[in-house]
């Protein structure tokens, strides 16, 4: 029984090493004559929302970034390129990201309480291109 507790316990860290060894292979950009480049040698940083983190408090991220000088949420309001898909977590990962941006892209720009990561590959998807 002490066993089965152990290895549940262990679970989530197994699952977030595999998530970022996933995110680290996955991040690769290339340089102008079409090198592999790691994403860390270029500075390419996104915030984003975890996908864990409960409506409320994805659309207070949502506020708090928005109304921060500097930070245009244009792109996430009906007609905006990023306004598809149309969630929570993505509309926040996109106001996030502004902030994070705008704010000097520190690590602890991108906090939100716990509810924020940083990630090395490109969350654009479609349209929405998230800036660097």
């Amino acid at each position: 029984m002490a066993a089965t507790r152990k290895s549940i316990t262990l679970l989530p860290i197994a699952l977030a090493i595999l998530l970022s060894v996933t995110a680290r292979i996955d991040s690769r950009t290339f340089d102008n004559e079409g090198k592999p480049q790691d994403a860390n040698e270029t500075g390419a940083a996104w915030c984003i929302a975890k996908p864990s983190t409960d409506n409320d408090r994805l659309h207070h991220n949502i506020d708090y970034s928005c109304r921060l000088s500097g930070v245009n949420c244009e792109l996430i309001q009906v007609g905006g390129s990023c306004f598809q898909p149309d969630n929570a977590v993505s509309h926040a990962s996109v106001a996030m990201n502004l902030y994070y941006k705008a704010a000097g892209k520190h690590h602890w720009d991108c906090h939100f309480n716990g509810s924020a990561i940083i990630v090395t590959a490109d969350p654009s998807i479609g349209n929405c291109i998230y800036p660097v």
